[in-house]
């Protein structure tokens, strides 16, 4: 089996997060644990061949480090969009923060900028 980089994101409001994900950038929930009541850990599909997963701050995280308070801006996400600028639009009138409104960049693609719950910033581009 060929590597495969799967994103799981922390989340400290994971409902919310999900509204980000899911219903304002298009994600698929795929996998529910546990399948029954409130989620601990979802994975939305992001398009073909893209997931991601979102979890909420566990008390005592298998890994056995501290999962709060990040420190730093740690990793960006970058979405592929049909449309760059509609999608902008849907994650400001959710209430979400727009970081850099949409815009040609140097490398021919349209970009803009936004913000999860968390903080994480994702480029939206087509």
């Amino acid at each position: 089996m060929a590597p495969r980089l799967f994103p799981m994101l922390s989340c400290s409001d994971l409902a919310r997060s999900l509204l980000f994900y899911g219903e304002v950038l298009g994600g698929r929930e795929t996998y529910r644990f546990p399948d029954d009541g409130e989620p601990a850990f979802v994975t939305l599909s992001m398009g073909e061949g893209s997931e991601i997963g979102l979890g909420g701050i566990a008390a005592d995280p298998p890994h056995g480090r501290p999962q709060r308070p990040a420190s730093g801006h740690l990793v960006d996400l970058c979405l592929y969009v049909d449309d760059v600028d509609a999608t902008f639009a849907r994650v400001g009138a959710a209430g979400f923060e727009v970081v850099v409104a949409p815009g040609d960049s140097p490398w021919g693609e349209r970009t803009a900028w936004v913000a999860d719950p968390d903080g994480t910033l994702v480029m939206l581009t087509r």
